[in-house]
Formats: structure tokens, C-alpha cells, sequence
């Protein structure tokens, strides 16, 4: 099955030229081999500066797992889409069914299904990135989370990694990288939310996952993809991660010049 782009043209450039300008030109040999990324899911004339240089400056993957938020509340608590391709202006994506099949396999959450990923924003926005900066065939596998429950982000974390270990000792030459696909605090003062994405930040940048989780609910944080970073951070330890780098932080008031009530973007690299 194809899962077509809906928020072309709109979200985001259906126009390579265009879309190649939210990236940076960055020296191959200042690039990062990332084990993880955390990007924004907004528009991209709010959001994709600080994507865009996430993007820019990472090396390119074989696979990439992509982890986001589901806003529209279709589908199931944690979502992976089965099989088939993804499709935007840039291409068409095949999905990665040995690694849908090896991450569903070992969780005791994930299900696959494609009613949530049906008009589910912040997954497709990452992918014209990844095909603006991957000059090879690549794949994807595709997750969405609605869940308020740290035992789930463990169960997927854990699932992750182990596919990721299993398909790596299989294929050696494949390179996998984790997206957590997340927005900030949203419709704060611009002064309030850069207090309140500080703290978030701060966590990840210290690869703490669950005092992440615990300080986004306990300081009410609106950060809409908390859960697939705080997943993605269980796996990145796992995977060895040592340190993370936040590459951009800015705020949509950054870009209109209103700052009542903003949402934070960040962008940070996980290695």
C-alpha cells in the first residue's frame, strides 16, 4: 500500500528549489554519524530552519526510523505502518517490513496500522529532509504514539533497539538512525517558553529520558511529541549514545515577530 503526501505544498515545498533552501551547506567532514535526531514538525517557514540544519548536518542513513506524535487521535496508541511505500513531490520511499516486523515482534504495545499515520502530520514533514539529503536508496519504518504512559515508551525504546541490533549484525554496511519528531511548548509568551523548553531541553541534552518525561508532566510542558522523544532517548542509551548537541533552538515568534504566544522548535543530535 502507498501512504500519498498530504501536507505538500502547504506544511512544506512541493519544489526542490525551494525545499533545498532550508538546508545549510555543511563540509562533509564537519558532519556527524548520529545515532538520533530531534526535530520539529511544524511548517516549514516556522520550523524548517531548524530542521533543515539538523538535516544538513548529519550523514546519511540507510534507514531511518521515524517516531512522532499522533494528533489526530485515529488509529492506535502506538502505530507503525505495515508495509508498502511512503510517497511526496521528492520520491517515493519503500517502507522497511524486516524492521516493522522485528520491532512489532518484540513489544508488547506496538500494532501495526495505517489509520493513524492516515492524516498524521509529523512524520511526513521529516521525510523531504531525509530525501533532500539521501543521495541513496534508503527506507523508513513509520510509528506514532498517543500515549501517557512511561512503561509503553520503555517497551518501545527496548523493541527498537533490539531490531536495530539484530538488522545491523545482519546487514553490517546498513546505517540506521532514529527521528523523535517533536514541537516545543506551544502558545506561550516567547520569555516563558524559552524558560519552559530549557528545562525539556536540558534533559535531553543529558540523555535522561525519564526525568525528561518527568519534568514535561510536572511543569506542564506542551511539548506534543514528548513520548517519541523520551522513546527514542531509551533507545539511543541502548545503543550506546554518549553525548547529544543542541543545533538550533528559535521559536515561531523567531519568524513572524510575535511573541504573546509562540511554539519552540528544537533541533539536537544524539551521538
Amino acid at each position: 500500500m502507498k501512504r500519498k503526501a498530504r501536507f505538500a505544498g502547504s506544511w512544506y515545498p512541493d519544489d526542490v528549489k525551494e525545499a533545498k533552501k532550508y538546508l545549510f551547506d555543511i563540509p562533509n567532514d564537519k558532519k556527524l554519524d548520529v545515532i538520533s535526531c530531534i526535530c520539529p514538525h511544524a511548517g516549514w517557514v516556522y520550523s524548517g530552519k531548524v530542521a533543515g540544519e539538523v538535516y544538513s548536518l548529519i550523514k546519511p542513513a540507510d534507514v531511518y526510523i521515524l517516531v512522532g506524535p499522533n494528533h489526530t487521535g485515529l488509529g492506535e496508541n502506538v502505530a507503525i505502518y505495515p508495509d508498502g511505500s511512503w510517497e511526496t513531490p521528492f520520491g517515493e520511499v519503500k517502507i522497511n517490513s524486516e524492521l516493522v516486523e522485528l520491532i512489532t515482534k518484540n513489544s508488547e504495545f506496538v500494532i501495526k496500522d495505517t489509520k493513524a499515520h492516515l492524516n498524521e502530520h509529523s512524520l511526513e514533514i521529516q521525510l523531504p529532509f531525509i530525501q533532500l539529503i539521501t543521495k541513496k536508496e534508503f527506507s523508513i519504518v513509520a510509528i506514532t504514539i498517543r500515549v501517557e504512559d512511561y512503561r509503553m515508551c520503555q517497551d518501545l525504546g527496548s523493541a527498537i533497539t533490539f531490531a536495530v541490533k539484530e538488522y545491523t549484525k545482519k546487514y553490517p554496511q546498513k546505517k540506521v538512525v532514529l527521528i523523535a519528531s517533536t514541537d516545543m511548548t506551544h502558545y506561550e509568551s516567547q520569555s516563558y517558553a524559552n524558560k519552559l523548553d530549557m528545562l525539556a531541553i536540558e534533559q535531553i541534552l543529558s540523555l535522561a529520558p525519564k526525568k525528561l518525561f518527568d519534568t514535561v508532566l510536572s511543569y506542564g510542558i506542551s511539548m506534543c511529541g514528548v513520548y517519541p522523544t523520551v522513546s527514542v532517548l531509551i533507545a539511543s542509551n541502548l545503543l550506546g549514545a554518549k553525548n547529544a548537541k543542541l543545533v538550533k533552538y528559535q521559536t515561531s515568534g523567531d519568524v513572524t515577530g510575535e511573541y504573546d504566544a509562540v511554539v519552540g522548535y528544537a533541533g539536537i543530535v544524539v551521538y
